[in-house]
């Protein structure tokens, strides 16, 4: 007889013990990185490692929260006017396997899409391609769930393409122009080099890169001494 007031878990509490530790230390807005030593021109050069989120049109917004919902800000995210918001929703793929809440990042866009890492297309039984947000050609879908209604997305999940964000000055520091493709390189314990970094062109955004979890933890971007961007 098991002593009093113990207990034995069994192997899917653990696992959903362990998913929910990893959901709350990796969910929200991301993580924004700024070491001391980076390359940036006239603006300063930082890594942001975003975290699995939605993005929704008005409609999708209406059948999730109910009609003439607004998202309400949570926090401000490093791009000016682009927030994460306080609305959450679970996702639901083909095997029937759900993450719960996923944060919905604002504004409101004309599109919506699920970005999501490869790990979490693993989990989710999708086979994830690998996109420039807005392209959903032959894109796969799942099951979205507000509290309000559900929303089944015929298409729009993506692994987002990691990319930078730069204004005409930041491109002219770089001699780079939209559509190219950098590096990311990373100084530090567990230094990389990341190719294929997608230059994208914005006349009002701040230098920014943006990777996946999947990456940030691969290169262990906390410690990071230094970032680098080259052509």
């Amino acid at each position: 007889m098991a002593e009093s007031g113990s207990a034995v878990l069994d192997r899917k509490t653990v696992e959903n013990l362990v998913r929910e530790s990893l959901r709350q230390r990796l969910a929200g807005e991301g993580r924004v990185i700024k070491p001391s030593s980076h390359n940036g021109g006239p603006n300063p050069l930082v890594v942001n490692v975003s975290a699995r989120h939605m993005h929704v049109s008005q409609e999708a917004l209406d059948v999730l929260f109910g009609p003439g919902s607004k998202l309400t800000k949570l926090k401000d995210l490093y791009q000016e006017g682009e927030f994460a918001s306080e609305q959450l929703v679970n996702i639901i793929g083909p095997r029937n396997r759900m993450i719960p809440s996923v944060r919905i990042l604002g504004p409101v866009r004309n599109y919506t899409q699920i970005e999501l890492s490869y790990t979490d297309g693993i989990f989710m039984g999708i086979d994830l391609p690998l996109r420039i947000s807005g392209d959903h050609k032959d894109t796969p879908g799942m099951v979205v769930v507000g509290p309000y209604g559900a929303l089944n997305m015929k298409n729009g999940v993506i692994r987002a393409m990691r990319h930078v964000h730069m204004n005409k000055a930041d491109m002219a520091h770089y001699g780079v122009k939209d559509g190219d493709m950098m590096k990311l390189a990373i100084t530090g314990p567990c230094g990389v080099v990341f190719d294929n970094l997608r230059v994208r062109e914005h006349p009002k955004v701040r230098l920014e890169v943006h990777i996946d979890t999947d990456e940030g933890n691969a290169c262990d971007l906390e410690s990071a001494t230094r970032i680098e961007l080259i052509r």
